[in-house]
């Protein structure tokens, strides 16, 4: 199963991990847990994990293939970077 992983700078990773998972909750085919400083969202051909501290947003994607994976890091890269419009964020995926 490939998987990623972006560490990504930024005071307002809680702020980000909320709109994220706000956003995936509308749609019917998924689904979304949140907690305070975490969460999923599990779409159907993968899982985003999401944590935030007080400095760093952490995305980690686990996938069913390798084109899911490329898929959704721009999916969630698409989304975060819209939300983040004034605090532009360096995301930068490994693999794991």
């Amino acid at each position: 199963m490939p998987s990623a992983q972006a560490d990504i700078p930024t005071e307002w990773g809680s702020r980000y991990l909320g709109q994220l998972c706000a956003h995936f909750a509308h749609k019917p085919e998924l689904d979304v847990v949140r907690q305070e400083d975490s969460g999923v969202i599990r779409f159907p051909s993968g899982e985003c994990s999401l944590s935030a501290t007080a400095d760093t947003l952490r995305l980690r994607l686990d996938c069913r293939d390798r084109m899911a994976l490329d898929r959704l890091q721009e999916v969630i890269d698409k989304h975060l970077q819209r939300f983040a419009f004034r605090d532009p964020l360096v995301i930068d995926w490994r693999p794991l």
